[in-house]
């Protein structure tokens, strides 16, 4: 990669973090800007040492601008994401999201920033009826009435800020999607880590096969994507993406979510039974990424789903099971 110096907002979050110790092991200089609200300075681990940690609110315009002050390359992160914050807390998922954009492109055109990536999402454009979808899709917002759709509809406004000003303001603009990340340290909002949660106090309270309520009826599938294999396909968008493109990053390995919680459950050593429930309103039935954009970039996804899951239930459950068998 090149030298530039890069301020990474959302820094401390799940794949900010991550990025960050990339980049710091490769030799670059790095900066993040989280009010570490979500995040946490310990996700950096050794590599903070060699990291300009810088603490504030991305809706506080003089903040955001100091931060960028003296840096040649942001990319923007910083977002309130969690499906169940979607529905709690829409306001604050499109505060976050539309100050946020606004005052990170404003603080780079007076900084003189000419290259900025921000990281989008698959709900742009929620359920595509072209599966593997490419980025060429309609962004959407089915119904402004469900707050759900608040982080989508913060995203498309963040897309379309990036996309107009960096027709005039910048040498460079990307954008990149993620699609279905998962890993360790990811939080609690998302269903890999629910899931997880949900089998281990289920097994500590019975023996033998356990019932899994779910939402939906379980044959709704994901394509899930290791938090490594995110960093890297993130990795080559900065050093090789095109100005004013797009790149879904993520497999094309979809899975049902009954499959991915009966997986879970192997590698936890429980054996499930899934319930089918109630899908949340706005829930998608089918997302699998078209990938390849990023394939053309080289990138290729190497963890398997099972490899990830072994990981990722590893850590979680050496995480939670004291706490669930003090609490038994």
């Amino acid at each position: 990669m090149s030298t530039k110096s890069y301020l990474i907002t959302g820094g401390t979050g799940f794949i900010g973090s991550a990025l960050v110790k990339s980049l710091v092991k490769a030799g670059k200089r790095v900066r993040t800007f989280d009010n570490d609200s979500r995040g946490s300075q310990e996700k950096l681990g050794k590599e903070a040492q060699n990291v300009e940690i810088v603490t504030g609110d991305i809706r506080d315009p003089a903040a955001v601008r100091r931060a960028v002050h003296g840096v040649e390359s942001v990319y923007h992160l910083a977002a309130v994401n969690g499906t169940e914050y979607f529905y709690s807390k829409p306001e604050l998922v499109l505060e976050v999201a539309v100050k946020g954009i606004i005052n990170v492109i404003d603080a780079c055109i007076a900084e003189g920033v000419r290259d900025f990536g921000l990281a989008s999402t698959s709900e742009v454009y929620q359920t595509s009826t072209v599966i593997p979808t490419p980025e060429t899709v309609p962004l959407v917002v089915p119904d402004p009435l469900n707050p759900r759709y608040s982080y989508g509809g913060g995203k498309i406004v963040s897309e379309l800020m990036a996309l107009n000003y960096g027709r005039t303001h910048f040498e460079r603009v990307v954008i990149f999607r993620p699609h279905n990340v998962y890993g360790p340290q990811m939080g609690w909002e998302h269903v890999v880590p629910q899931l997880i949660k949900r089998i281990l106090e289920l097994s500590e309270k019975s023996s033998g096969t356990i019932r899994l309520p779910i939402q939906g009826t379980g044959r709704e599938s994901r394509a899930f994507v290791y938090i490594d294999d995110m960093i890297d396909g993130i990795l080559r968008v900065m050093e090789q993406g095109k100005h004013l493109e797009i790149y879904h990053i993520g497999t094309q390995d979809e899975v049902t979510i009954d499959a991915l919680a009966k997986e879970i459950g192997r590698h936890l050593g429980v054996s499930l039974q899934v319930v089918p429930g109630t899908l949340s309103p706005g829930g998608t039935s089918r997302r699998c990424p078209d990938i390849s954009k990023m394939r053309a970039l080289g990138y290729q996804p190497r963890v398997t789903l099972s490899e990830g899951l072994a990981m990722t239930a590893t850590w979680y459950r050496d995480a939670l099971r004291p706490l669930i068998q003090k609490e038994n």
